[in-house]
């Protein structure tokens, strides 16, 4: 865990736990969510069969995204998950996809 804490700037095991514990959050909630959406597009096993997962999980990656900074902002630790967000999508080549001065800091 000191590794984690030590790469992440993490300053105590209680904000590591929480960190985990946002992360799983939001991983469930995430694919939870991910059924209605599904329902309301029309997208289901029975047309797309083999490409119905690898939809889905397109379908979770930006939910995914959105819930982690909320949930995380919900358990205080708004300031870690967006600058772990920032970090994901410069590392995916979509740091387009964030603001102006955003997309300028810690590069």
């Amino acid at each position: 865990m000191q590794g984690l804490k030590t790469r992440w700037g993490i300053e105590s095991n209680f904000q590591l736990i929480i960190i985990f514990i946002v992360f799983a959050i939001t991983g469930s909630a995430s694919a939870w969510l991910s059924k209605p959406f599904c329902l309301l597009l029309g997208i289901n096993n029975e047309d797309l069969g083999f490409w119905f997962t690898p939809t889905r999980l397109l379908m979770i990656f930006p939910i995914y995204q959105i819930l982690l900074v909320l949930i995380g902002s919900l358990f205080g630790q708004f300031n870690f998950f967006w600058a772990f967000e920032k970090k994901m999508l410069r590392g995916m080549k979509l740091g387009f996809l964030l603001p102006k001065d955003a997309n300028q800091e810690n590069k």
